[in-house]
């Protein structure tokens, strides 16, 4: 074992300045604020966004969606199946691509969406008034060249 240490002054810096740890804290409270508003529809928030990353014109592969959720595919497939249970997505075979597989939002899962997005609209129009800035596409930006 090891006598080396870090001193707690090195703690402290990292817990002030880590960009890591500020986005993790901000995305679990963020995940709750949407959670919350969401149980009353059945719906969590990564529910909410895998839903609305299915609503499209035409059915997307698993490829695609796993890369806008920022998920592997096999962490994908383990988010859809509670959606399956419930109705809201089927899995079906592409028919350009027999080995493929292509994400179809059903009609209960566009009338679950239906009900969820006023919901998603007003908390989160309260929590950009909320921002100390007032500037969300500045913050959307700064994530998004992050990701």
């Amino acid at each position: 074992m090891s006598n080396v240490t870090i001193p707690f002054s090195t703690t402290l810096l990292v817990r002030d300045t880590c960009l890591c740890l500020h986005v993790q804290r901000a995305a679990r409270a963020l995940a709750r604020l949407f959670d919350d508003a969401l149980r009353p529809v059945g719906l969590t928030n990564g529910q909410f966004s895998l839903l609305m990353s299915l609503n499209r014109p035409e059915p997307p592969p698993m490829g695609p969606v796993a890369n806008l959720l920022a998920m592997d595919q096999t962490t994908l497939t383990a988010a859809l199946k509670p959606l399956q249970r419930k109705g809201f997505v089927d899995i079906v075979a592409n028919p350009r691509d027999r080995r493929g597989r292509l994400l179809r939002l059903t009609d209960d899962g566009r009338a679950a969406l239906q009900k969820a997005l006023p919901i998603w609209e007003s908390t989160h129009a309260a929590l950009e008034t909320k921002l100390p800035n007032g500037n969300a596409d500045e913050l959307r930006r700064d994530l998004q060249y992050l990701a």
